[in-house]
């Protein structure tokens, strides 16, 4: 371009200014105009809220609006039921609140206690090997302190615990949670109901086969599929549901489940929605004209699709044919993380799951989901002798809803300075190896016996040992010691999202409910045994319900993970390695299973008809309403939240002691006591990481510690549990690329 080419277009642009002027001034006016005419919408619907018979989706219909936008001008068309409305808001203003001292047990009226007998036992003295490398000393004047959800979504903002005082001159936005109050046992006849289980209701061992269903793998973003042994390259238009159904049934007639490999277009559009949930919601409701949700039968019933935010389920029937077959469309990050793997993979990982398990079970299928298939598996082997062989009872609703209020999961914690250096020397994260499987060798069985203060200090000190030891689960008042200087050991009710925090500033006292392992650990660790008074307690049967199906899923996951070691070809290595994370999903949420929360049921109803009650609006289109609404406690013969409580009260106590044994020798310990005061930054539910190296050997065995990541310092200390998860990937990244002895 020469001058005077450059001088003729600069001009050209004064004109085009003067244009762009005006629109600008005509799109203000419209704007004014439509922002007037939506403030009369918005009164109108607010004069109509008054009426007593006014409903949310007749208003929204009319006035051109969804659901959700009516209820948010007019808040008292919400038909979602109080309970439920309170029970959300007290969540929310909790979460954005910040630790305040640690939960103090009440002056007054405090209940009748038992002091439970100090366990104590010599501070380990082996040798161990010295770390790989050296590592920089943590200044001697930090002191730990636990600062603390549990498996959660893994970007929420980690609440700090109640035990840490803040220090006045941190950047840090501090919010406050206060303590929650745990039911306890109710006294005279109402306590019954605490030491019973349901009628008619036990977990039986099933007495048909599972059938299989005709399954393909789709990578969505390629818009290649898998079926069988064959790869079909299919035109998936706008990847709407219908679109997918649709190429796909035509290359592969008769697929019942489709798993998305890659590609997630549940997620297509979604910046155009306040909330990823609403996103999926909007997806797997797009209107198609030979598609409509399958609805399920009898007890399925409504069943539909269920909203999640990247594991979202979508249930399909021909719109000519409603009530005959469904198809659904899954993601494959319900078993394992593909990590870029391709579709002919997974779907190879998926062939080499089934053949492991069919090893250890004649009749395993699999079936939609790690949770439905973990349970299935675990029913078949209930055992045929014995004193179980006609079904484990299932406990009472009373005891089950006690269970589910007092028994957390797993324990996630970032712990702030001054407890650990604002400048980190190095962030290093151990992993426990398939965790929850070390820990299935002994659960609670039958009917539990309730344990009072009363009783409990009547027994012998020999009683007292045995029941703490046994399976149970206590409701204790603890008190940290007065020149404790670790992490907390025993978790205690708050408010808000995080919903436990392990308390450990000297001399705090706190009211909570532990399991046996955890109250065991807390009187029993090498440091300086706490103050345990027992409020009362549920003392169980010793069984082995779970040892059969975790050894079998052991036995499968040590088959693929040697094969993803040892086979001859790097995709069947890949594939065996994915196969294993599956049977750990398998455990993992087949486990969670048992625990059995209040169902949380979604469905969707077509716009005009009456939503069914109590049902909180999730988000609607132009054709249905999606909603989802609290079903409470169902009669599932296979509800055990005692099982998992007490795995996973296990789990939490191995993330702070655990013993390497070679036989009935112990060789070794590991987990957060065994570490320098001051030098534990977070726990992950099966992970710690810390500022330096430990010498815990690995010998590949569930529950081992596996080095995962090392980062070297000085690193900045994270302040939210999404800023370490990114420390977290550049250590696993440095680690891979110097290798476990940088």
């Amino acid at each position: 371009m020469d001058r005077k080419t450059y001088t003729a277009k600069v001009a050209e642009l004064r004109p085009l200014r003067e244009e762009i002027g005006k629109a600008e001034k005509t799109v203000a006016a419209a704007q004014a105009a439509l922002d007037k005419l939506n403030q009369q919408r918005a009164r109108r619907i607010t004069e109509l809220a008054g009426y007593e018979g006014a409903k949310a989706d007749a208003i929204a219909k009319a006035s051109g609006l969804s659901v959700g936008d009516v209820v948010r001008i007019a808040p008292l068309l919400d038909p979602t039921p109080a309970a439920v409305r309170a029970a959300k808001t007290d969540d929310q203003a909790a979460a954005a609140a910040a630790p305040a001292p640690a939960p103090e047990a009440e002056p007054v009226a405090e209940p009748a206690a038992a002091v439970a007998p100090v366990l104590a036992r010599p501070a380990p003295v082996l040798e161990q090997p010295a770390p790989a490398a050296p590592v920089t000393e943590v200044p001697t004047e930090v002191e730990d302190q636990a600062v603390a959800e549990q498996p959660a979504p893994a970007a929420a903002p980690v609440v700090p615990a109640a035990s840490v005082a803040p220090v006045a001159a941190s950047p840090r936005p501090v919010v406050e949670a206060g303590p929650r109050e745990l039911p306890t046992l109710p006294e005279g006849p109402a306590g019954a109901r605490y030491e019973a289980v349901t009628t008619g209701l036990v977990s039986k061992r099933p007495n048909f086969t599972q059938q299989a269903r005709s399954t393909v793998f789709l990578d969505a973003a390629a818009g290649v599929l898998a079926v069988r042994d064959q790869t079909v390259r299919l035109d998936l238009g706008a990847r709407t549901p219908g679109e997918i159904l649709d190429a796909v049934l035509a290359a592969a007639p008769g697929t019942e489940r489709i798993y998305i490999t890659a590609g997630a277009p549940w997620h297509d559009g979604a910046e155009r929605y306040s909330t990823l949930k609403d996103a999926v919601a909007a997806w797997l409701n797009t209107p198609s004209e030979r598609w409509t949700t399958a609805v399920g039968s009898g007890r399925d019933k409504l069943a539909g699709h269920f909203v999640h935010q990247r594991q979202p389920v979508g249930r399909y029937a021909p719109a000519s044919a409603p009530d005959s077959g469904t198809t659904e469309i899954r993601s494959m990050g319900e078993w394992f993380d593909p990590d870029g793997a391709d579709v002919v993979t997974c779907r190879d990982a998926f062939r080499l799951l089934w053949q492991a398990l069919r090893r250890h079970w004649d009749d395993a299928v699999l079936m939609g989901s790690p949770s439905q298939t973990g349970r299935d598996l675990w029913s078949r082997t209930i055992p045929t002798t014995g004193k179980w062989a006609g079904g484990y009872p299932v406990l009472s609703e009373e005891l089950r809803g006690l269970l589910h209020a007092t028994g957390g999961q797993g324990r996630t914690e970032l712990i702030l300075p001054p407890r650990v250096p604002e400048q980190l020397p190095a962030l290093v994260e151990y992993d426990r190896t398939f965790a929850y499987a070390k820990h299935l060798w002994k659960s609670p069985v039958g009917t539990p016996r309730r344990i009072t203060a009363a009783a409990f200090a009547a027994m012998t000190e020999a009683e007292q040992v045995k029941a703490l030891m046994s399976c149970s689960h206590w409701n204790v008042r603890v008190t940290v010691p007065a020149s404790w200087n670790h992490v907390g050991l025993l978790p205690a009710p708050v408010t808000g999202d995080r919903a436990w925090v392990y308390p450990s500033e000297p001399g705090a006292t706190f009211t909570t409910w532990a399991g046996g392992a955890e109250v065991h650990l807390a009187l029993s660790n090498h440091l300086m045994p706490w103050k345990v008074e027992i409020l009362g307690g549920l003392l169980f049967e010793d069984g082995k319900p779970l040892d059969e199906w975790g050894k079998r899923l052991k036995s499968a996951w040590a088959d693929l993970t040697n094969l993803s070691k040892l086979h001859g070809d790097e995709r069947q290595r890949t594939a065996a390695y994915l196969a294993s994370r599956a049977v750990r999903s398998v455990l993992l949420f087949g486990l969670g299973g048992f625990a059995q929360r209040p169902r949380l049921v979604s469905g969707t109803t077509p716009i005009g008809e009456t939503l069914p009650a109590g049902v909180e609006i999730l988000g609607q289109d132009n054709e249905v309403v999606t909603w989802q609404r609290q079903a409470g406690f169902s009669r599932d013969p296979y509800a055990h939240p005692e099982w998992a409580a007490y795995v996973w009260s296990g789990a939490r106590a191995a993330l702070l002691d655990m013993k390497y044994r070679q036989g009935k020798e112990v060789i070794g310990y590991a987990g957060a006591l065994h570490a320098k005061p001051g030098t534990v930054v977070y726990f992950g539910t099966d992970g710690i990481a810390l500022t330096e190296r430990q010498p815990w050997p690995y010998r590949g065995e569930p529950g081992d510690y596996l080095l995962k990541g090392h980062l070297t310092g000085p690193v900045e200390h994270p302040t939210s549990q999404e800023q370490y998860l990114k420390l977290r990937g550049l250590g696993r990244a440095e680690l891979a690329e110097k290798g476990a002895d940088q």
